[in-house]
């Protein structure tokens, strides 16, 4: 008798994570200025162009241009299979991607970036998870696009994919440029 139901269990919580989708997850940011916060440099991670990486701040978020703020980790697969797509999304929607590396350590990340390419305009760190939790992250990734007044507009949870790209962040993105034209040129 334990064992039946403690099967009927299982069954009923991998029906549940198999069915949700996680991108509909609420977000009570939405429309809300960033948190504050300070994303210092990952310790040793370098540019391009040789010169150490120097973080950002939640003031870089508005400074007229929608972008982009993904959370990601050298721990996380979907993370592994998204970082494609941000490099995509850099190409193709021309925005400032800001990377927020959680809960790692300094080496991963560089082996990370290294290995899979740099998208971010700045990469900055949360290493204890205090910052995610004002920004009401759930997990890595996680993707937030960011009006030029620093006020969040778009959350996506969980990897980016082909689909979430063309059919959510891309149009996310204009939304947000076409609100703040209007706003620019009002009456």
């Amino acid at each position: 008798m334990p064992v039946l139901f403690f099967a009927a269990v299982a069954g009923f919580f991998a029906m549940a994570l198999r069915s949700g989708d996680p991108s509909l997850l609420p977000s009570t940011l939405v429309g809300k200025q960033v948190p504050q916060g300070v994303f210092p440099p990952i310790e040793g991670l370098e540019s391009a162009n040789g010169k150490p990486e120097v973080g950002f701040t939640s003031a870089d978020l508005a400074k007229g241009k929608v972008s982009v703020v993904n959370y990601w980790a050298s721990w996380c697969m979907p993370c592994i299979e998204e970082h494609p797509f941000l490099v995509k999304l850099k190409s193709m929607a021309d925005v400032d991607i800001y990377g927020i590396n959680y809960k790692d350590r300094a080496d991963a990340a560089r082996r990370f970036i290294g290995r899979f390419g740099n998208p971010y305009t700045a990469v900055g760190t949360d290493a204890q998870g205090r910052a995610a939790i004002d920004w009401g992250v759930y997990g890595t990734p996680e993707t937030f696009i960011v009006n030029g007044k620093g006020q969040i507009v778009y959350k996506h949870v969980g990897p980016i994919s082909e689909a979430a790209l063309t059919s959510k962040l891309l149009p996310a993105i204009e939304k947000a440029r076409t609100a703040a034209g209007s706003i620019a040129s009002g009456p």
